[in-house]
């Protein structure tokens, strides 16, 4: 990029130059300049991958070992600070399903990819969490066999909005695989974020408990990790009615209220996803 002669050629450069041309024309040219925040997020979107993150961030730590400072400041690289250390789970996804992956380790502590923290561009690989505990090696996914399958749809979608489904929109790590990946990949989201409690896995005969790992390719299904909270059996409960087949977006609480409520506080606040789910009616476009 060209900018009445100063040549660009990373966007960040860019950016740190435009905020010192302003402090310039302010006469405060010699105050320091910390970025915030800059990373790359590995799920929930199209370009949102560990692929791209890795490239990203291995580009950006060389970039600043060499301290060379920017065309406007050179020699005089800002402090800059990685987002993030960890995926956060209950961030609001409102700018975009890819809110909630920023991190480079998992939600577990574990590295998602080789990262070299000196910018030497060695594949060295980070020291994940240790002595981490998980439940019990089990998944929820969809029961092909069950007998009334009219409501999957609505169920799934139910799920969907009192947990997290960012991996299956489209373009994401799970997005694409069929209805019934789709539907296994969200009812043990619910199942995992309830504490592996029984009763979150049944949407009534359609999902079941399996010991095998249903993970495919590049959608992982996680296995939740032990924690003092725990979630009652009663407040858990996966939708066992089938006499609403309708929902509101207003509210979390599942159509089948009146025989089996919804979470009396939620994990997650997403917003239905019933149409990015099974017809992709939308597209995120990743900035």
């Amino acid at each position: 990029m060209d900018d009445h002669g100063v040549k660009y050629r990373s966007v960040l450069d860019a950016n740190i130059d435009t905020l010192v041309s302003a402090l310039k024309v302010s006469n405060f040219s010699d105050i320091p300049i910390i970025v915030g925040e800059v990373g790359w997020p590995t799920d929930g979107n199209i370009y949102a991958t560990t692929k791209n993150a890795k490239k990203f961030y291995n580009g950006l730590l060389k970039r600043m070992t060499k301290n060379e400072g920017t065309p406007l400041r050179p020699k005089q690289y800002p402090d800059v600070y990685m987002f993030s250390l960890l995926d956060e789970d209950l961030k609001s996804i409102d700018p975009g399903m890819f809110e909630r992956h920023w991190g480079i380790f998992s939600f577990d502590g574990q590295p998602k990819f080789p990262l070299d923290l000196s910018g030497k561009g060695q594949n060295k690989r980070l020291v994940g969490g240790k002595n981490v505990t998980y439940m019990e090696k089990q998944w929820c996914v969809y029961n092909k066999a069950a007998s009334n399958q009219k409501d999957l749809a609505v169920k799934v979608a139910w799920a969907c909005n009192n947990t997290d489904c960012t991996t299956l929109v489209p373009g994401a790590s799970c997005s694409g695989m069929g209805i019934d990946m789709n539907a296994s990949v969200a009812f043990n989201m619910y199942y995992q974020m309830a504490n592996q409690t029984k009763a979150a896995c049944d949407f009534e005969g359609l999902a079941k408990i399996v010991k095998r790992d249903p993970s495919n390719g590049t959608c992982r299904f996680p296995i939740m990790i032990k924690t003092i909270q725990t979630t009652s059996n009663s407040s858990a409960s996966a939708p066992k009615s089938s006499r609403a087949s309708t929902f509101s977006s207003s509210t979390s609480h599942s159509p089948f209220q009146t025989h089996s409520p919804s979470p009396s506080s939620s994990p997650f606040h997403s917003p239905l996803l019933i149409f990015q789910i099974f017809v992709g009616i939308f597209t995120i476009w990743f900035v």
